[in-house]
């Protein structure tokens, strides 16, 4: 009986189909829904906090120039990635990201700590010739950054934006947005951003000296 059944179903190509939809879709809200009800009881880790006004622009310029094309930020948890980047990644550090920049492309070293490794000083010049600093990488240089300046309403607007996701943007946080970011250059955002990956909303470990790219497991 239960041949004749199958073979029913064989021989009708639509009922076949129809019943094959309705597989994948019961495994896909089996293997979906426990991940999307996970992503919503995501909280934020003590001292990740949403990103301050200036950060907020860095991340922008960040996805827009491509930098996540080449450089991921996601460690994984695997002893040789533990010991060149630091701790491995974990989601809740992700939970203000919009996209987050998880991935797996490494043209370039990965930067999910790269927060506090270079001086500000370093990081700008990098940014400006890389090869000054690293004779060997083949990252372009970005020195218009050096001459854009911050439009202080669209970070605004960016700010009121992410409230409505959910971001935690008090009114006051939005009304000092110009100041924070009044007479910054798109170059000292994209610095401030990097400088926080990692260690976004803990004070910066600001280095004197400028290390070497063989001291800190790469160049960025």
């Amino acid at each position: 009986m239960a041949y004749k059944h199958f073979e029913a179903i064989e021989k009708h190509a639509g009922l076949l189909g129809i019943l094959i939809a309705i597989m994948v879709s019961i495994g896909g809200l089996a293997e979906i829904t426990p991940l999307f009800m996970e992503a919503h009881s995501l909280k934020p880790p003590p001292g990740v906090l949403p990103y301050d006004p200036l950060r907020l622009a860095g991340k922008d310029v960040y996805v827009r120039e491509g930098c996540y094309l080449c450089h991921s930020q996601m460690i994984r948890a695997l002893r040789f990635e533990t010991e060149r980047y630091g701790h491995y990644s974990t989601a809740a550090e992700s939970v203000y990201d919009r996209p987050f920049q998880w991935g797996s492309k490494r043209t370039g070293p990965d930067l999910a700590r790269v927060g506090g490794k270079y001086s500000d000083q370093w990081h700008r010049l990098h940014l400006m010739n890389p090869r000054q600093l690293v004779p060997p990488s083949n990252m372009p240089g970005y020195p218009w950054l050096a001459e854009n300046k911050l439009d202080a309403a669209d970070i605004q607007a960016r700010m009121r934006t992410l409230r409505r996701l959910g971001d935690p943007y008090s009114d006051a946080d939005i009304a000092g947005a110009p100041a924070a970011v009044k007479g910054k250059t798109e170059m000292d955002a994209l610095i401030a951003y990097l400088q926080g990956l990692g260690i976004r909303n803990e004070p910066l470990a600001k280095n004197p000296a400028t290390p070497t790219p063989a001291s800190q497991g790469g160049a960025p």
